[in-house]
């Protein structure tokens, strides 16, 4: 539903004038369109478009605000009159941070002709550097350079010392501080000395810039009027720019959803948009758009009454103008499998009664969340594209173990030994060459590979590597059981090449739950490679194959986002919140606001579902184990009490078994039964 222009509650944003101001703006609140209408107001008054300073997340957020505020003023011009200047100062805290540092480069001691780094060059020349301070010789683990830079990031723009930082985020690599420490000083020096800055020093940079009274005071007069969007999501240091840009307030304009403060991962803290209305002088007025235009009235109740139990926060109540519709519904299912299925049914059916799969979407935690329904959708030849994160076969860990199954299958696979050679310490590239030559134009391939005598370096590596590929031959080992042989192989390079690897190993252990309803590995390989994905996440499109496609996105990925039907998968306690944030208070708050996000994305219909047990594998083990889940802490009774509920089918193990037709009741109350043997007998 289009939002009626305007209502009382944007109207008042739009004549905001004088002091500072915090817009609060709940979700599918017309946020957009009332800045943007803001914005064409200002320059209407008379403002000079180049003397207003827009910033955002992202280049198109702020283009697309520019976009809308010049329609808006061309309409009150009229027809005839030419089109407004565009925003020159529009653009993200980074790109704005480039321009000024250009500006006044010469003042500060920057060469003029810096370079800027992108994330993948600052790990290149972190690598570079860390290995030039012979840090990668360590007797103990050293951190791999992706995540010395993170921690360099991380460090940069929270202000944290770099000792509380990896007490709280990584304290395993408490022991490497002073280390660290070396390689970050030594990391600036070969910045400097090639006149590079990153993207971190951009924001560093800027801020001790606004540090000189003379240069601060010279920014912040070129700017009449500062607007800053998405405020929830800024970190520490671009906070502190945006207070020394306009130390008063005045005209300054700051927006954003405490609500929907998600991005604590990446240093963002909600604190700073929590804290704005103290942080200036006078105190910020503060105004909130708290009527929603997307979702049902049924599926805001739910939503609100997660956010009810929130511990932080600016309180609102999101309405809605829209006709009461269906109520969300809690779906219990019986386990990971179960729920693939019950979701690519609830696809169909909603396809078939006429909305496109475009408009539905599947929200879920962490990316692995949809291993299952991927292969589901897979097997029923519905298309999807995913977003956030590689999709789940295509991730590289996945594709490391999966390439010691296929190495060990088919040894003249050259592909799979390449990557597998690739993962030994001391096989550099010309011996995995001379190895897989030699498999080549071998008669028995398994002969030769067995026989070949690895670099000295490299040869206890290379005894362990041969154990796991006849693992994989074992006739006696049970599948999955040479699976997790090869992962049991696999997990220290896991450690030794990703600073997630705790997240990767979930993946992991989620393929091996997959693989247990194969009955070989031959079979399991087989499922994969018939119908391989046509694209990865790395290319986020549209897949060119068909003309419709399912929405697959993890929730962080799917903010800003809407669609007529989202399921949100596994809100059970464990992967909603996440274990691994239900360390702190802080963590399990930014957890609830994932949730209440996702929520908020759906239109019409909103599922949530809640699997009943996660089946665990145990290695060399027969039969099967699980563990149980319990819904979501944050599914309180109030929420409960908002939603439907669908209980699993009766029966052993979800298998359907119908009730008395005549009677429609159960077919035996063995309740009953076991209250009134006792008193029989």
């Amino acid at each position: 539903m289009t939002p009626p222009i305007l209502n009382a509650e944007q109207q008042a944003v739009v004549d905001h004038t004088g002091g500072p101001l915090l817009v609060v703006a709940g979700a599918g609140s017309g946020k957009t369109m009332t800045l943007a209408a803001r914005l064409a107001e200002l320059v209407w008054q008379g403002a000079s478009p180049e003397r207003l300073l827009l910033m955002t997340f992202s280049r198109r957020a702020a283009a697309e605000l520019a976009r809308r505020a010049g329609l808006l003023l061309q309409q009150r011009l009229g027809r005839q009159a030419a089109r407004p200047a565009a925003l020159p100062w529009s653009g993200t805290f980074h790109s704005i941070a480039a321009r000024l540092l250009r500006q006044h480069a010469a003042r500060i001691g920057l060469p003029g002709d810096f370079g800027i780094l992108d994330r993948a060059d600052a790990e290149e020349l972190m690598a570079q550097v860390r290995q030039a301070l012979n840090l990668h010789r360590s007797e103990r683990r050293f951190p791999t350079a992706a995540t010395c830079l993170s921690v360099h990031s991380r460090c940069s723009n929270s202000g944290q010392p770099l000792a509380a930082l990896l007490a709280e985020a990584w304290p395993w690599c408490e022991p490497h501080h002073d280390s660290l420490r070396v390689l970050f000083r030594a990391y600036a020096v070969e910045k400097q000395r090639q006149h590079l800055l990153d993207l971190d020093d951009l924001l560093l940079y800027w801020h001790r810039l606004m540090q000189a009274p003379v240069l601060a005071a010279a920014i912040g007069q070129r700017f009449d009027h500062v607007l800053v969007d998405e405020y929830q999501d800024t970190n520490p240091l671009q906070s502190a720019i945006v207070q020394a840009l306009k130390p008063t307030g005045t005209g300054l304009v700051v927006v954003g959803d405490d609500a929907q403060a998600i991005y604590g991962f990446r240093g963002a803290s909600v604190t700073g948009m929590l804290g704005f209305p103290a942080s200036v002088d006078p105190p910020a007025r503060r105004l909130t758009l708290a009527i929603n235009y997307r979702s049902t009235p049924q599926i805001l109740a739910a939503a609100n009454a997660v956010m009810a139990e929130a511990t932080e926060g600016f309180a609102k109540v999101l309405t809605s103008p829209r006709h009461a519709s269906l109520r969300p519904r809690l779906v219990s299912v019986l386990d990971e499998a179960a729920q693939a299925r019950w979701v690519a049914e609830q696809v169909l059916r909603e396809r078939e009664q006429g909305l496109s799969l475009k408009r539905q979407a599947v929200l879920f935690r962490t990316a692995h969340h949809s291993a299952a329904l991927e292969l589901e959708l897979t097997r029923r030849s519905i298309p999807f594209v995913k977003y956030g994160g590689l999709r789940f076969f295509e991730s590289a860990h996945v594709k490391d173990l999966l390439a010691v199954l296929r190495w060990a299958h088919t040894p003249r696979a050259r592909l799979a030994g390449q990557r597998v050679l690739r993962l030994v310490p001391g096989i550099g590239v010309s011996t995995a060459a001379r190895l897989l030559d030699a498999l080549d134009g071998a008669d028995d391939p398994w002969t030769t590979l067995l026989a070949h005598a690895a670099p000295v370096r490299a040869a206890d590596e290379w005894l362990a590597l041969r154990r796991v590929l006849l693992a994989q031959r074992d006739a006696g080992l049970v599948w999955p059981g040479a699976l997790h042989e090869a992962l049991r192989w696999y997990q220290p390079h896991l450690r030794r090449l990703h600073a997630d690897a705790q997240v990767r190993e979930a993946d992991l252990q989620q393929l091996a739950r997959l693989a247990g309803g194969f009955g070989s590995a031959e079979h399991f390989l087989s499922e994969l490679a018939l119908d391989p994905p046509a694209a990865s996440s790395d290319e986020a499109g549209v897949p060119l194959l068909d003309d419709d496609y399912l929405v697959l996105s993890t929730i962080h990925s799917a903010k800003g986002q809407e669609w007529r039907a989202v399921t949100v998968l596994n809100v059970v306690d464990g992967c909603m919140p996440s274990d691994m944030a239900t360390g702190s208070a802080a963590g399990i708050e930014e957890e609830r606001r994932l949730l209440y996000v996702a929520m908020t994305r759906a239109q019409d219909s909103l599922n949530l579902m809640l699997p009943q047990r996660f089946h665990v594998t145990q290695q060399r083990a027969r039969g099967d184990r699980h563990v149980y889940a319990l819904p979501s802490r944050f599914l309180t009774p109030l929420v409960q009490a908002c939603c439907d509920h669908d209980r699993p089918p009766s029966g052993v193990d979800g298998l359907q078994v119908e009730d008395d037709p005549a009677t429609g009741e159960p077919l035996m109350d063995v309740t009953a039964w076991a209250r009134q043997r006792f008193i029989e007998d």
